[in-house]
């Protein structure tokens, strides 16, 4: 069986960040992409691809929450271009949920990295909640990756409406642990309508542990659960589910 974790930051120092991936590669993980989105996830997203380059990708960005961060900004612009080695650019993107108060900034931030990944020829991995229409408006209006997949929604919580418009611009959809929990009907309903060649899976970790492992700090160790679930909710082996995002995700990030 194969696993890509998609999605995954890392906390703590070097050690800490190794003792994580082997649990990993120990449980079957066979690649991860480290994600920044911030100055100290993305230090740490380098750690962790330093310490095993052949597993471990890497995307650097800047999330929503950093928007305000004028500085912080310019330094990743200009730090990106120096990282030959990158498989992504992210994550970034829009929340209004959380900080509705910097719309502007946020939007402006996205579209800044949305040419970035374009002047990079990278996809983008993107951020987005309770704010489907500003997501697809600042898509719209940035040219950007017009002849090729573009990249991944992450841990996808939005409707299926939201994700049939985002899957017509050519994105695949990353769906998480959140698909385990009691209440999640709607990522389960999102998690059915992915075609088969845009779907990954992700943790997301250290974030949304998935049943059985709720209450738990999430790590990659646990993608196998969601995948699991994923395989019962799809009707599908889990051995062929796993081998199909698994070359999902290497199309995207690998080839």
């Amino acid at each position: 069986m194969k696993l890509f974790d998609t999605h995954a930051h890392f906390e703590g120092n070097e050690e800490d960040i190794k003792t994580i991936l082997e649990r990993a590669f120990e449980g079957g993980v066979e690649k991860i992409m480290a994600v920044g989105g911030s100055e100290e996830l993305n230090r740490t997203a380098l750690i962790a691809h330093n310490l095993y380059p052949e597993k471990v990708c890497m995307a650097l960005g800047f999330d929503r929450d950093q928007a305000s961060s004028q500085s912080e900004n310019e330094t990743l612009i200009n730090r990106s271009r120096e990282f030959s080695q990158i498989s992504a650019v992210g994550e970034c993107g829009l929340d209004f949920y959380y900080s509705a108060e910097t719309k502007n900034a946020q939007c402006d931030l996205f579209a800044r990295e949305l040419s970035l990944a374009d002047e990079l020829n990278l996809p983008i991995v993107i951020h987005t909640r309770e704010a489907d229409d500003a997501t697809l408006g600042v898509l719209d209006e940035v040219p950007w990756r017009h002849s090729s997949l573009r990249g991944i929604i992450h841990c996808y919580t939005g409707s299926v409406e939201f994700e049939k418009k985002l899957l017509d611009r050519g994105f695949m959809i990353s769906i998480s642990g959140i698909v385990t929990f009691r209440a999640a009907d709607n990522v389960r309903a999102a998690a059915l309508y992915v075609p088969n060649d845009r779907l990954l899976i992700e943790t997301d970790s250290p974030f949304l542990a998935p049943v059985p492992m709720r209450g738990k700090q999430n790590e990659p160790a646990f993608l196998k659960h969601t995948l699991d679930f994923l395989s019962n909710l799809r009707k599908v082996d889990s051995e062929v589910l796993s081998q199909l995002t698994y070359s999902n995700a290497i199309e995207l990030l690998c080839g």
